[in-house]
C-alpha cells in the first residue's frame, strides 16, 4: 500500500467515527421525538414499527463504531455505502411518518453535504441523486398522519406547498453537491500541497545535513589521498608484474582526488553551472569518466536514433547525482549495464538497465529515503541525494521493474531549465 493509499484510508476511518457520531445525534434526536408524539402529544405514529427501525439503526451504529477500530482499512467505497444505508433507514422512518410532508424531511441534506466534503465527485453525485429520488418517491409513498398534513389548506394548496418543498430540496442539494465539493477539493489540494512542501523541506534539511558531512570528510580524505598517491608513483617508479594493476589505482586516485575537489567547490559554493554544452559530447565525458572508475563493469552504451544537435548548461551536481545513478546498476549487476541515451528540444532522458535481483518488496517504500538500501554495505544515500539534486533542476528519477528481472531507473531532465 502506497502513502497515499494509507493516507486515504485513514481519513476515511477518522470520516466513518465522525459519522457514527452524527448518527448517535440523529438517533437521540429521533427516539426524544418519538417519546414525545407518542406520550405528550399523541399523533397517531406508528410506535412499534418505527422503534423496531430505531433499534435496528442503533445496532448499525454500534457495528459500524467497533468496526472503526477492529479493522482500520476503511475504504471511501465502504463510506459511501454506510451513507447509502442512512438514506435508506431515514426513508423507512418517514415512509411511516408523514412521507413528504414530515417537516424533518430535509435531513436528507445532511449525508448530501457529508458526501460533498469527504468523498470524489461521482460518489457525492450518486449520494444527492439516490436522495432525491427517495424524496420523490415518499411524495406519493408514505404512511399518512393527519397531523403532520398542512390541513387547514385546500388540496392543491398542500400539492403545491409539497412541491415548493420539493424543488427547494433539489435545488439545495445541486448547490451543496456543486460548490461544497469543489472547496472540499480545493482545500484537499491545500492540504496536499503543504504536506508536499513539508517533505520537500525536510529533505532540503537532510540533504543540507548530508553536504556538510560530506564537505567535512572530503577534507579529511585529502590527506591519505595524497599519501596513496605517492606511494603508488614511487611503485610505478621500479619494476613490478603489478604494474598493470598500479596504473589502474592511480587512476582511480586520480578520479577520487577530481571528485574531492568538485564536492568541497560544490559545498564552498564553487560549483557554478558550466558553460553550453553538446549533449552529445556532455554525455560522452560522462559516460568516459564513469567507466574509468568502474573498468570491469560491462557497459552497453546506446543513443537513440536521429537526435538533434542540442546543447544545454549543467550544474556539476547533475553529472554527480547521474554517475551515482550508474554505480546503483554497476553495484547490482557488473556483468552487463545497459544505457540508452536520448533527448528532443525540452528534455534530456536517460534509462539504466541492471540485471540484478531486482527490488526487494520490503524496500519499495522506502527506496529513495536516507539510509535505506538493499546492499550490505551500502547507506542508502546516492538514490537519495540524486533524486533530491534532480528535482531541484526540475527532472525526475522514477525506478521500476524490468521485463525478465533487474531494475529499469529513467531519468527525465528538462533542458528549458538548465538553460
Amino acid at each position: 500500500m502506497t502513502r497515499i493509499d494509507s493516507s486515504l484510508h485513514s481519513a476515511a476511518r477518522h470520516n466513518l467515527r465522525q459519522l457514527s457520531i452524527i448518527r448517535n445525534i440523529a438517533l437521540g434526536g429521533q427516539l426524544l421525538a418519538l417519546l414525545f408524539f407518542s406520550q405528550i402529544q399523541d399523533i397517531g405514529l406508528p410506535v412499534l414499527v418505527l422503534g423496531a427501525i430505531l433499534a435496528l439503526y442503533a445496532l448499525v451504529i454500534a457495528t459500524t463504531w467497533w468496526r472503526t477500530f477492529r479493522y482500520p482499512v476503511i475504504t471511501e467505497l465502504e463510506f459511501f455505502c454506510h451513507l447509502l444505508v442512512d438514506i435508506a433507514f431515514f426513508t423507512a422512518l418517514l415512509f411511516f411518518s408523514g412521507g413528504a410532508s414530515n417537516p424533518f424531511v430535509s435531513y436528507y441534506l445532511v449525508p448530501i453535504s457529508i458526501a460533498a466534503t469527504t468523498l470524489p465527485l461521482r460518489y457525492t453525485w450518486s449520494v444527492t441523486l439516490l436522495s432525491l429520488a427517495a424524496y420523490s418517491w415518499l411524495l406519493n409513498n408514505y404512511l399518512p398522519i393527519p397531523a403532520l398534513a398542512p390541513s387547514h389548506h385546500h388540496g392543491d394548496s398542500v400539492n403545491l406547498h409539497i412541491l415548493g418543498m420539493w424543488c427547494n430540496f433539489a435545488v439545495s442539494a445541486a448547490l451543496i453537491t456543486y460548490f461544497v465539493t469543489r472547496m472540499a477539493n480545493t482545500l484537499r489540494y491545500q492540504e496536499e500541497q503543504l504536506a508536499l512542501r513539508r517533505e520537500d523541506q525536510l529533505r532540503d534539511e537532510q540533504v543540507l545535513a548530508i553536504g556538510s558531512l560530506a564537505a567535512g570528510t572530503a577534507h579529511e580524505l585529502g590527506t591519505p589521498l595524497n599519501t596513496m598517491k605517492i606511494l603508488v608513483d614511487e611503485m610505478l617508479e621500479e619494476p613490478s608484474s603489478h604494474r598493470e594493476d598500479l596504473v589502474i589505482l592511480q587512476q582511480q586516485l586520480a578520479q577520487c582526488r577530481t571528485t574531492l575537489k568538485a564536492l568541497v567547490a560544490t559545498a564552498e559554493g564553487g560549483g557554478e553551472t558550466q558553460q553550453a554544452i553538446s549533449l552529445r559530447t556532455y554525455l560522452d565525458k560522462l559516460f568516459e569518466r564513469w567507466q574509468v572508475m568502474r573498468p570491469r563493469v560491462q557497459a552497453h552504451i546506446r543513443y537513440a536514433d536521429e537526435l538533434s544537435e542540442q546543447t544545454a548548461r549543467f550544474h556539476p551536481t547533475i553529472a554527480q547525482s547521474l554517475t551515482s545513478l550508474l554505480n546503483n546498476a554497476a553495484d547490482v549487476s557488473p556483468e552487463r549495464v545497459e544505457v540508452e541515451a536520448g533527448w528532443d528540444d525540452q528534455a534530456l532522458e536517460l534509462c539504466i538497465r541492471d540485471f540484478g535481483a531486482g527490488i526487494e518488496p520490503s524496500l519499495k517504500e522506502k527506496l529513495g529515503k536516507p539510509f535505506n538500501s538493499s546492499k550490505p554495505d551500502g547507506m542508502g544515500l546516492g538514490l537519495f541525494l540524486s533524486r533530491a539534486t534532480l528535482d531541484r533542476y526540475g527532472g525526475n528519477v522514477s525506478i521500476s521493474p524490468g521485463d525478465g528481472g533487474g531494475t529499469v531507473t529513467r531519468v527525465i531532465l528538462p533542458l528549458t531549465s538548465q538553460s
